[in-house]
């Protein structure tokens, strides 16, 4: 177990490192031991410009003119997100026949474990660290996340 603990330590330090350097990419081997660690790269955003369909005869002027995206800005305000900790494989679950350990709706502490996140054969819990109610599970069972991730979205 202690051996499982360093491990994990020495991911942390490598992520603090890649964090104070500003690097993308780590890769580091000993004997027949592994790692590499690679962030998401900023990608550029790519504009693409259509034309917008006729507006239906029915629907008032003020309606047209107020964007969608406002309404749901307003109602992600105030949102927390639950991020992962570490690269790895998210797991909703402790074993595929179980319950995932939370869904949308269920109120989480600090201290509830929402998930698992698989990282170079260790099973790490990951809890909330927030108080609230899931709004909003971001990633699939079995996916793999990034450091940083945001996995849930969390209402205060």
């Amino acid at each position: 177990m202690a051996d499982k603990l360093d491990e994990l330590k020495k991911v942390r330090e490598l992520i603090g490192l890649m964090k104070e350097n500003d690097l993308i990419e780590i890769e580091i081997s000993d004997g027949d031991k592994k790692i590499h660690l690679k962030r998401p790269q900023q990608q550029a955003v790519q504009m693409v410009s259509s034309p917008l369909p006729a507006p239906a005869p029915a629907a008032p002027a003020a309606e047209l003119q107020k964007p969608k995206t406002e309404t749901a800005r307003q109602e992600e305000a105030g949102l927390l997100e639950i991020k992962s900790p570490i690269v790895g494989t998210f797991y909703a679950a402790p074993n595929p026949d179980a319950p995932p350990y939370v869904n949308v709706g269920d109120k989480v502490k600090p201290d509830t474990v929402v998930c698992i996140v698989e990282a170079m054969k260790v099973m790490n819990e990951i809890k909330a660290e927030t108080a609230g109610t899931i709004v909003e599970v971001l990633v699939k069972d079995g996916q793999s996340v990034e450091y940083g991730q945001p996995l849930f979205k969390v209402r205060p």
